[in-house]
C-alpha cells in the first residue's frame, strides 16, 4: 500500500512539475533587455524600461532587468542565438540583419527578428582636442582616432563613413578599439586627439569631456556625407543644437540613426505586450526618464526607423491602443 501511496505521490509531483513547466513557458518569468556601454544612452534607456515594467509586477508577475554589452551587433547576434529576449540596436544593423547584409552575410537574413518600436536619433558625433586642430572630418587624417569597440554599432557607422569618404584607419596616425566608457579619459590624457560615438543628445558621455578638456564637436557634412544619406534608408540627417554644451554655441551638422528595441520572433507575446505595455500606457513618465527621449511621440515610435515587421506582442497592444490598423 505505501508503494503505492509512493508512486501515486510521484506522478502527482512529476505532473505538477510538467505544468509548472509549461505554464512558465507561456508566462515568462524574466526579461533580459540588451544594452550597450554604460556610459551611452541604450544602457540608462534599458535600465528605464525595465523599471517601468518592474513597476506593473505585481500584475504580470514578471521581472526585467537590463545587461551593458558591446553593442548593437553584438546585441542582433546575441538575440539570434538566444542570449537576450529583448535587445536595442541602432537601425542601421537592424536593417542588416533582417537583409542578411554588411556584418550579417555570412549568416544570411535573421528572418525571425522583429521591431518593438524606435526611440532617439542617435547623432554620429566626432569629438576632438582643442589642440588638435581638426575643424572638419577630412583634418583626422594623420591624427590619434578612437574607432571603437568591434561589435558596437559606432564601429560599424565609422567604417561605412570612411569608406564612402574613400579613407580606411590607415589613414590614422594611430586608430584604437576602447570601448565608450574609456573614450572621455583618454581623449582628455592626450592619448588620442579625437573618438566617435553614435548617440542621442544630450548625454554625459559627451558632457565628460567638454567639460574636463573641452573637447569640442566636429561636423560631418559634405557631398560624400548627403550622398552616403541619400542611399540609405537608415540615415538621416541630424543636428546637435548650438549651446547644448557648453563651449559648443554652434550648431554641429551630422547624420545619425534612429535606436530601436527589437525581439525575436520566438520571444514571448506576452513579454514583448508587458514592455511595450509599460513604456506606452506611462508615456509621459518615460520620456522623463533621459533628456534624449523628449521629443518621441507615439506614431513615429511604431513608423520610423523600422525594417523588421512588427513583433506580434506589440502589434496585439497597439490595436488595442488605437495606434494601429490593419
Amino acid at each position: 500500500m505505501s508503494m503505492r501511496h509512493g508512486f501515486l505521490a510521484a506522478l502527482i509531483t512529476t505532473a505538477a512539475l510538467l505544468f509548472t513547466s509549461q505554464a512558465g513557458a507561456s508566462q515568462p518569468r524574466f526579461i533580459t533587455i540588451g544594452t550597450a556601454g554604460v556610459t551611452g544612452v541604450y544602457y540608462p534607456v534599458g535600465g528605464a524600461i525595465c523599471r517601468l515594467v518592474n513597476q506593473g509586477r505585481a500584475e504580470h508577475g514578471m521581472r526585467c532587468s537590463a545587461e551593458s554589452t558591446g553593442g548593437s551587433v553584438f546585441n542582433l547576434n546575441s538575440l539570434r542565438g538566444g542570449d537576450f529576449d529583448i535587445v536595442l540596436a541602432q537601425s542601421d544593423w537592424h536593417y542588416h540583419a533582417w537583409h542578411g547584409s554588411d556584418r550579417f552575410a555570412d549568416n544570411g537574413a535573421d528572418e525571425k527578428l522583429r521591431a518593438l518600436f524606435s526611440l532617439q536619433i542617435e547623432a554620429f558625433t566626432v569629438l576632438a582636442r582643442p589642440d588638435a586642430k581638426i575643424e572638419k572630418f577630412t583634418d583626422l587624417k594623420g591624427k590619434r582616432v578612437n574607432i571603437g569597440n568591434p561589435g558596437s554599432g559606432q564601429r560599424g557607422t565609422a567604417e561605412t563613413l570612411l569608406a564612402a569618404l574613400g579613407m580606411s584607419t590607415d589613414d590614422f596616425a594611430l586608430s584604437t578599439e576602447l570601448p565608450s566608457r574609456e573614450q572621455a579619459q583618454v581623449l582628455c590624457d592626450n592619448r588620442v586627439d579625437a573618438i566617435f560615438f553614435t548617440v542621442g543628445h544630450p548625454t554625459g558621455s559627451i558632457q565628460e569631456p567638454i567639460s574636463t578638456c573641452n573637447a569640442r564637436l566636429v561636423p560631418v557634412v559634405g557631398d560624400k556625407v548627403d550622398a552616403l544619406v541619400a542611399d540609405r534608408p537608415y540615415y538621416a540627417a541630424t543636428t546637435i543644437p548650438g549651446g547644448m554644451y557648453p563651449g559648443n554655441p554652434d550648431d554641429t551638422r551630422t547624420f545619425g540613426v534612429a535606436a530601436t528595441l527589437v525581439a525575436s520572433a520566438d520571444t514571448a507575446d506576452e513579454a514583448v505586450y508587458q514592455v511595450v505595455r509599460a513604456v506606452f500606457e506611462n508615456f509621459d513618465a518615460f520620456r522623463r526618464l533621459h533628456p534624449a527621449l523628449g521629443q518621441l511621440t507615439p506614431e513615429a515610435m511604431i513608423r520610423d526607423g523600422l525594417s523588421a515587421p512588427l513583433h506580434e506582442g506589440a502589434k496585439r497592444y497597439y490595436r488595442e491602443a488605437g495606434l494601429l490598423q490593419d
